[in-house]
């Protein structure tokens, strides 16, 4: 097996990356958080015009721990992000990043606009500009699927991680409601890229993380970099009224809803979602 790429990030913590694909890169950030990039394949297809490099968080994957617990912070991560464009030689990148991994993203593209070229936030996280679905939502999406026989457990995990828990048994139990449909194909992909290792990493994204809101919209509003905000018509973590709400803190982006997909959408319809991330991309 071909070994995956390293380099040393800014407090010489030693990273790894894999790369999928051929074509132009596309850097490629992964939520959980604290999931291996693994999860993301080759991103429905997208790898047969894009290189696309797939970062392993610190502490997650094939990425070193870190001497320093609070490295884990979303806000620090963000040296890990310019450390690996600085390693790639790329004066500017085109970056994507799913779920929690679009709050990095974001912080991210605060910190350097200048070295973005563009930013793809997929069924995206917006602490970072303040912005979040409403319970109501979130309970309006996840009773559409009450007929389901997995329902009663995936509720009942649900719960546990909204009353704040974060163990592996409320994350694998909460699973099907993250996918349009809890078949093979979903649960094999629910437990790619996860490993009890990962739960520091886990725990430590927003324990203290440093995020202005205010300071981030302000931002954002110059950023020359064109934005695509992709949500799933039937994701209830990350409702398509949020990401609309989100569209107009940016200088120039674009929203595009999924039909008939969740959280994950590449996986719930992977030639629609190849199809317009590569419109955007192109």
């Amino acid at each position: 097996m071909k070994p995956m790429p390293r380099f040393v990030s800014y407090d010489g913590t030693e990273l790894g990356y894999r790369v999928v694909g051929d074509g132009p890169p596309l850097v490629c950030l992964p939520g959980g958080p604290g999931r291996a990039a693994e999860y993301l394949g080759d991103l429905g297809g997208l790898g047969r015009s894009r290189r696309l490099v797939l970062w392993d968080p610190r502490g997650v994957g094939a990425s070193a721990d870190p001497a320093d617990p609070a490295t884990f912070r979303v806000d620090q991560l963000v040296g890990d992000v310019e450390s690996l464009r600085a390693h790639l030689g790329l004066d500017e990148m085109d970056l994507l990043a799913h779920s929690a991994g679009a709050v990095l993203a974001t912080l991210y593209a605060v910190a350097y606009p200048q070295h973005l070229s563009r930013l793809i936030l997929v069924t995206p996280g917006l602490a970072a500009v303040g912005v979040e679905g409403t319970a109501e939502q979130l309970r309006a999406a996840v009773a559409l699927r009450a007929a389901e026989p997995w329902y009663p457990a995936a509720l009942a995990g649900l719960e546990r991680i909204l009353a704040g828990e974060m163990s592996m048994e409320a994350f694998r139990a909460s699973r099907p409601f993250y996918y349009a449909r809890w078949d093979e194909a979903a649960q094999a992909h629910a437990t790619a890229g996860v490993s009890q290792r990962h739960q520091a990493a886990r725990e430590g994204f927003f324990a203290g993380a440093a995020i202005d809101p205010s300071a981030a919209r302000a931002a954002l509003a110059k950023l020359t970099a064109p934005v695509l905000l992709y949500a799933g018509d039937q994701d209830p973590m990350v409702p398509p009224a949020a990401v609309r709400e989100a569209a107009p803190l940016f200088h120039d982006a674009t929203v595009v809803v999924q039909p008939g997909a969740a959280h994950f959408p590449w996986v719930d319809d992977p030639a629609a979602f190849a199809a317009a991330i590569s419109s955007f991309l192109s």
